[in-house]
């Protein structure tokens, strides 16, 4: 074997050939020799030759994927298509890992126009090298193909389909096409699903929307009708006492640097809270009268130590508010937006907006979301909170009864993990 391996290096196929024949009449049917044999007809261009050593070696030697490898090869330059899927196959059988058997059944595949079986066997080989580190350039190379084909594959299955549903989706209701459209995209690989993370009491069994329906909220309407009331009085009070609005990011010292460490103490993010936490703050509400008067019409909840909470939100110029989850999903957060310049972005999850002023919206802020402003002029919103609209008013009663439960524990001394 070593001497035939040398002479094929150094290009003496012919004496490679008879050293291995000699070999042979030795130990018949050695797979290892019979390999070797197809390999200098390989070498030669003669692939039916070749064929006879692979099969024969892989009939001696079953087990071995790389012999049925072999074969594929000799069957590839045979342009015998058929006998090169089963050689494959073969390979395949003996290891479903066999990185280079999956290459090739896709590359064959996708010569052989198909799509399906093409975008299935490349997102195995890419499911192969999702952990791989140092990849070769060349298998590299053939991992950005791969990634080309199976993204221009869905992209075409994804525009069938929706041809197919258009005529009915179009005529659905706005709910429905929004929920449907979110389940396509997933489905097609065009968007994630964010799930609710809370930071404190989770409520089970509530959608993880991102952005609520206006149905949900019949009073909206009336409350943007009050936009510019509300506007005037924000900006009255601003322009006479800026000092209402402070930070609103503030931790304690001694807090570890995180991603609120930019904002800590920053006017960058500014409030003017009207409650916070239930607490009214006499000085803005006295100045906004209208914005109260507003928001008390609207079904908040009323949670001692907790709710209601509003607040004018101010976002200067060219900052961040990085993305983050809130406290409970048993509430909606409302943003009425008032001043809003041009390049001024919300996101929850994975959809995007840009505030519009007079517009409001309410979103689950249990769900990640980021807001930036991009331009020269500063941002500002009213934000407030108000019960999540798919709990019952039962189910609101018994929340209340739970915190206050739960904060009398701590007065009477009862030891709580809550």
């Amino acid at each position: 074997m070593q001497q035939a391996i040398e002479a094929r290096r150094q290009g003496r196929a012919a004496e490679a050939e008879r050293i291995l024949g000699e070999a042979l009449a030795r130990q018949p049917g050695e797979p290892q020799l019979l390999n070797l044999l197809g390999l200098i007809a390989l070498d030669r261009g003669d692939f039916a030759g070749a064929r006879t050593q692979f099969q024969a070696a892989a009939q001696a030697d079953p087990g071995e994927a790389a012999l049925w490898m072999n074969v594929a090869s000799a069957e590839r330059g045979l342009g015998a298509v058929e006998a090169e899927r089963a050689a494959l196959n073969r390979a395949i059988t003996i290891d479903q890992r066999n990185l280079m058997a999956q290459i090739r059944m896709a590359q064959l595949q996708q010569r052989l126009d198909e799509a399906q079986g093409a975008a299935d066997s490349w997102n195995k080989v890419l499911a192969l090298t999702s952990g791989m580190t140092d990849i070769p350039p060349q298998l590299g190379e053939t991992l950005a193909q791969a990634r080309h084909f199976v993204s221009d594959h869905h992209a075409r299955f994804a525009a069938f389909v929706e041809a197919g549903l258009g005529d009915r989706l179009g005529q659905a209701d706005a709910v429905t096409q929004r929920r449907f459209q979110a389940c396509l995209d997933r489905e097609f690989g065009r968007r994630t699903l964010y799930q609710n993370q809370c930071s404190g009491l989770h409520y089970p069994f509530l959608p993880a929307d991102e952005f609520f329906d206006r149905g949900h909220f019949p009073w909206i309407a009336q409350l943007e009708a009050q936009t510019d009331a509300i506007r005037a009085e924000f900006l009255a009070m601003i322009a006479k006492d800026g000092g209402t609005v402070r930070p609103y990011v503030r931790q304690e010292a001694g807090t570890p640097e995180n991603k609120w460490t930019a904002l800590d103490g920053s006017l960058d993010w500014g409030a003017s809270f009207l409650w916070e936490y239930g607490v009214r703050n006499e000085a803005v509400c006295a100045a906004c009268p209208q914005t109260v008067a507003a928001l008390e019409a609207l079904p908040r909840a009323d949670i001692p130590g907790r709710a209601p909470s509003a607040f004018f939100s101010l976002l200067k110029p060219k900052s961040r508010i990085p993305a983050h989850t809130g406290v409970t999903n048993s509430r909606a957060i409302v943003h009425l937006p008032l001043v809003v310049p041009p390049g001024c972005f919300f996101r929850v999850g994975f959809e995007t907006r840009a505030w519009e002023e007079g517009v409001a919206f309410a979103f689950d802020d249990t769900i990640e979301h980021e807001a930036w402003n991009e331009s020269e002029h500063v941002r500002a919103v009213l934000i407030f909170d108000v019960w999540n609209p798919h709990l019952s008013l039962e189910e609101q009663q018994l929340l209340k009864q739970f915190y206050a439960t739960a904060d009398a524990s701590k007065t009477n001394d009862v030891r709580s993990t809550i």
